[in-house]
């Protein structure tokens, strides 16, 4: 099984030039392999493919002496993201989406490289080792189970970060047996089929109006000037905060659902849709729910535990206790049935159709969990800074 560890770099002022350059290279190197593949197929109706492009880097490289400072395995990389690239809008064409013909990357816009083998990168006396720019001073705040294959350098704003992708084996720890229904939302963040109810933080609410005062002091600064330069950094922080708080807060959900449940079953949602929303699209987008059903999948395949997606359809609508269609519109909170008289809060309600979608709830066993008090709250702990 895969995992990904994330570190936070300190470079030293040496260091950090070293990876600027590194970084746009690569990306010079990026525009030219496109080029290369365009020219080629308007001149000859054919493709240029990532042989033939190693070929011409090898050659390149003889010549240009900033592809001599980049490491060799990062370059090939490089190939490696334009064949994936060409390879997804082939992938959209034949699916019949939008396209998406690959396109050039701007100043600023490539923002990591990879180091696909250990030779190029290793750990060595608490210090992240990279062939060609140095020793560089890394936060290990918790240990790295298992081999690690690929290291990937990132830089978010001013900080940089160390992504080492490893191959493990999980423990075999003891699958909990309850199964549960998870219904998630805007008003609550997450309703569980056994009553719990998880808050919704709401992060980029509460830091709204911080953001839209250094939004506008970034307008008001000269394009090109350092004063510009340092604002538009402080308006990434603030959202590299929101980002790191709503990261942190899914982390916590998901492993105390994964720690308590052994059967997972969650809304097949298309939130790409769903936020064409104008009324809705912030506070969908703020909830981050593709992010926390991610996390939930890869734990629960982690931890051993069964994660099924159910259609969304009607999940609010029909009754759980009786089964009939209940319409009602978004504003209505309160499932009333005039069928069975049964009671219930609507987003209740559609976690325990959800779980008796699922094959948990059509074969009977278990399907709503052990039940608490309706109305119960998930206690949990004010979010931590991370990878600080």
């Amino acid at each position: 099984m895969r995992k990904t560890y994330k570190y936070r770099l300190h470079p030293t002022k040496n260091q950090t030039q070293k990876l600027e350059q590194t970084l746009e290279t690569c990306r010079i190197l990026y525009n030219s392999c496109l080029q290369d593949r365009r020219n080629r197929y308007e001149q000859t109706g054919k493709g240029l493919s990532r042989i033939e492009q190693q070929k011409i880097l090898v050659a390149d490289k003889k010549r240009v002496q900033l592809l001599l400072d980049v490491h060799s395995q990062v370059l090939q990389d490089v190939l490696f993201r334009v064949e994936k690239a060409y390879q997804g809008f082939f992938r959209r064409l034949k699916e019949n989406t939008k396209p998406g013909y690959p396109r050039f990357k701007g100043e600023g816009r490539y923002d990591s490289i990879t180091y696909p083998q250990k030779p190029g990168f290793d750990i060595v006396n608490g210090r992240l080792k990279l062939s060609k720019i140095g020793h560089i001073k890394i936060k290990l705040h918790r240990q790295i189970r298992g081999d690690i294959k690929t290291c990937t350098v990132m830089k978010d704003g001013n900080h940089w970060y160390a992504c080492f992708s490893v191959e493990y084996n999980p423990d075999g720890k003891p699958v909990p047996i309850k199964s549960i229904g998870i219904d998630v939302g805007v008003k609550s963040f997450a309703v569980l089929s056994d009553g719990t109810i998880i808050d919704n933080p709401r992060y980029l609410t509460k830091s709204e109006k911080k953001l839209i005062r250094k939004q506008k002091d970034l307008s008001r600064k000269k394009k090109g000037s350092s004063n510009r330069m340092k604002t538009r950094l402080t308006v990434a922080s603030l959202h590299r905060k929101v980002k790191n708080q709503r990261s942190d807060f899914q982390h916590k959900v998901s492993r105390y659902i994964v720690d308590n449940y052994g059967f997972i079953a969650v809304e097949d949602l298309n939130i790409r849709n769903m936020v064409r929303n104008c009324h809705l699209a912030k506070s969908i987008s703020d909830a981050g729910w593709g992010g926390f059903l991610l996390k939930l999948a890869y734990k629960a395949e982690e931890a051993g535990c069964r994660f099924e997606k159910v259609t969304a359809r009607n999940t609010s609508v029909i009754c759980s206790g009786c089964g009939e269609n209940v319409p009602k519109n978004l504003s209505v909170r309160t499932h009333m049935c005039p069928f069975c008289g049964l009671v219930l809060d609507r987003d209740h309600n559609a976690a325990i159709n959800i779980i008796n979608k699922s094959t948990v709830g059509i074969t009977g066993s278990n399907a709503r969990g052990e039940a608490v008090q309706s109305g119960s709250s998930w206690n949990r702990e004010a979010p931590s800074e991370r990878a600080g």
